[in-house]
């Protein structure tokens, strides 16, 4: 019996350890949660500026640019996974990760051939582990993006896309990430980011994008404007730049849809390690009463051995 209780007191100290370790982790989840909505709040007028100026240029111009323009001289279509870099976050990876073979299968069945890039430890390890060839991997800041990497990826993206070569270059650009609503809520996602799709747009609708498209809007009025050096130099020079924050947009919606998964599954962790720190006291207990029962018995037994000697 007293081989028991050091048995459970070894699991309620082991227990309570991994209790503070994961409370820990869901406290530093939490704090951060704040940051990354922050960050994409902030980044929200920025992109706003942006798409009421690429739809300037677009009504004011008959809009023919290679971003815009459907490639056909290729079947390779580049699908970039963004999932995180360490796991206890729940299914956050896991729902990533299937959603993006489900577009690999779909884009397969068309003919296409995906060439991956990936985002987080977590997507370029489940590829890796399948012989998945990756084309490119960012790892590191899976839960905080970096303008920097951010723009490493698009400069990537876009230069497969504008590469003329049909042997390495891409037909189109597909996301795969997860948006953040609230904290309990996060919703996986697949964009196709390129080619752009611009029509006439309202001004202000910064929750659409270029790559969905503006609705017209026979009622919205717009300025003239004159472009210098001209609208294709323009649009040059701010197509790559919308691209660019919508994939650093990207990044920080998976940032913050990443702590919050984690947050959660701390939470559940550490109140499972709550309930066996109490199972494993309460067994502790009836084994601490079945040696002293078991005590009791012996003395007892002896007492009355000595009387009837």
């Amino acid at each position: 019996m007293g081989g028991q209780q050091r048995i459970y007191k070894q699991r309620i100290a082991s227990t309570q350890t991994l209790a503070k370790v994961f409370r820990a982790m869901e406290m530093i989840a939490a704090s951060r949660i704040g940051a990354a909505r922050r960050a994409a709040t902030e980044l929200g007028p920025y992109q706003k500026a942006l798409t009421q100026a690429v739809a300037a240029v677009a009504i004011h111009t008959d809009l023919d640019h290679p971003l815009t323009r459907e490639r056909v001289d290729t079947e390779r279509v580049a699908v970039l996974v963004v999932a995180s870099d360490r796991g206890m976050a729940g299914a956050y990876a896991a729902t990533i990760l299937r959603e993006s073979e489900r577009l690999i299968s779909q884009l397969q069945e068309r003919g296409k051939t995906p060439v991956v890039y990936t985002f987080g430890r977590r997507a370029s390890a489940y590829f890796r582990f399948r012989s998945v060839p990756i084309q490119q991997s960012w790892e590191g800041e899976s839960d905080s993006p970096t303008v920097q990497t951010a723009r490493a990826i698009a400069s990537e993206l876009l230069g497969r896309f504008m590469d003329g070569d049909p042997v390495t270059g891409v037909g189109e650009v597909h996301l795969v990430y997860t948006r953040f609503k609230t904290v309990m809520t996060q919703v996986p996602e697949i964009r196709q980011m390129l080619p752009l799709t611009v029509v006439d747009a309202p001004q202000g609708d910064e929750e659409r994008g270029v790559e969905r498209g503006f609705q017209d809007d026979p009622d919205a009025a717009f300025p003239e404007y004159e472009f210098y050096p001209s609208p294709e130099g323009v649009l040059n020079e701010l197509l790559p730049l919308y691209v660019e924050s919508r994939i650093y947009n990207v990044l920080l919606q998976s940032a913050a849809s990443e702590l919050a998964s984690r947050q959660r599954a701390m939470h559940t962790a550490t109140d499972n390690a709550e309930e066996l720190i109490t199972k494993y006291t309460r067994l502790a207990n009836s084994a601490r009463q079945a040696e002293i029962t078991q005590e009791i018995t012996e003395i007892v037994g002896g007492a009355d051995a000595l009387v009837a000697g």
